[in-house]
């Protein structure tokens, strides 16, 4: 294995749109929602330590996370794990991370992982990102990796690739399109110029340090301050200092989008943002009404519904078409699935009504 190598899993974030099965005290990134036997964060993990050294793993995560984090990787260190003292999106995330690697290894040269996909093709995704790693280390690019779309999909952002910089998969970036409507997503898979954004990077450290003082100069002045901290008992100190004054802005906005250095390796791995019951429904096994039950879950006369039920819980169900029904601890939620976005709002209100409990 390549000692130069290293792994960031970003696992920070309270998956709200898994509620009421994702909760702020176990949010999804630490669930078994995909009912694999592994939680993501475990999948992410694994995915990856057949090519980057067990110490060269570092998670970012909420300051409250962190026991879940050792309990799920016991094969992490405590200082592998990287406290965040509140969320401010993945620049700060990955500043940080980028900083502290920097402090060991100058030389490093980093994959960034979110922590909650799925990925069904593991050797294809590991030649994606040999690839992506080789191309790297001989240029002073921004890689990210790109998913052919099998569908027009509102839920994703897009790469449009420009031209092909060799033999190969690897292009570079033209632009970057957020979430588009139907009709432009349609548009975007016609062209064949157009891939999901998968949410991967790879660089070397010191590429992407030069970045984000190049096109986020306010909040990279705010860790430069700090920056003699990074790699002392001072660093966490330092982080909550700087955390405080950090705006909440991606990588993909304050950096990604800017630069003019950035390449994608074109992939298909069975690659999905398992980020909503919507998405976990399309990726599910389906009985012969369309239906994806978890638990002891009893249907008649009932179509294309997500059902999940904790152990030792009945689920009775007739009459339904298109509708989630989950039931956590102590909620129930029943939603159709064309109103998934509205689960957020549900949240707010519960906490606005019932308070922090139910959340």
């Amino acid at each position: 294995m390549d000692k130069n190598r290293y792994c960031v899993i970003m696992a920070g974030g309270i998956g709200s749109r898994f509620w009421p099965i994702s909760r702020r005290n176990m949010p999804k990134q630490f669930l078994d929602i995909a009912g694999t036997g592994k939680t993501f964060i475990q999948m992410t993990y694994e995915r990856l330590a057949g090519i980057i050294p067990a110490g060269n793993f570092f998670v970012v995560t909420n300051v409250s996370y962190k026991a879940l984090v050792l309990e799920q990787l016991p094969k992490l260190k405590e200082s592998q794990v990287l406290c965040e003292p509140i969320g401010r999106n993945t620049a700060p995330c990955i500043a940080f991370a980028a900083l502290h690697i920097a402090a060991i290894d100058p030389r490093a040269e980093m994959i960034v992982c979110p922590s909650d996909h799925l990925i069904l093709d593991q050797g294809e995704f590991i030649r994606s990102v040999e690839e992506a790693f080789d191309f790297v280390r001989s240029h002073d690019v921004l890689m990210t990796i790109g998913i052919k779309p099998s569908r027009p999909d509102t839920g994703f952002g897009y790469i449009q690739i420009a031209g092909r910089e060799r033999a190969g998969d690897i292009y570079r970036v033209k632009t970057f399109t957020e979430k588009p409507n139907l009709e432009m997503a349609k548009v975007f898979v016609d062209s064949g110029e157009f891939f999901w954004n998968a949410g991967i990077f790879l660089w070397k450290v010191k590429d992407i340090m030069v970045a984000m003082e190049q096109h986020m100069p306010d909040m990279w002045e705010l860790f430069q301050a700090v920056g003699a901290d990074f790699g002392t008992p001072r660093e966490q100190e330092a982080v909550n200092k700087v955390y405080s004054g950090c705006r909440s802005i991606s990588i993909d906005f304050g950096v990604m989008e800017k630069a003019d250095n950035v390449y994608v390796r074109i992939s298909d791995f069975g690659w999905s943002d398992i980020g909503t019951w919507g998405s976990l429904y399309q990726y599910s096994e389906k009985d012969e009404g369309g239906n994806v039950a978890s638990g002891d879950v009893m249907l008649y006369d009932t179509r294309n519904c997500i059902v999940k039920m904790p152990a030792g819980h009945l689920a009775v169900i007739e009459g339904l078409e298109d509708y989630i029904i989950v039931e956590n601890r102590d909620v129930l939620m029943i939603c159709k699935r064309e109103h998934e976005q509205t689960i957020k709002t549900f949240i707010d209100e519960v906490q606005y009504k019932k308070g922090e409990k139910f959340i």
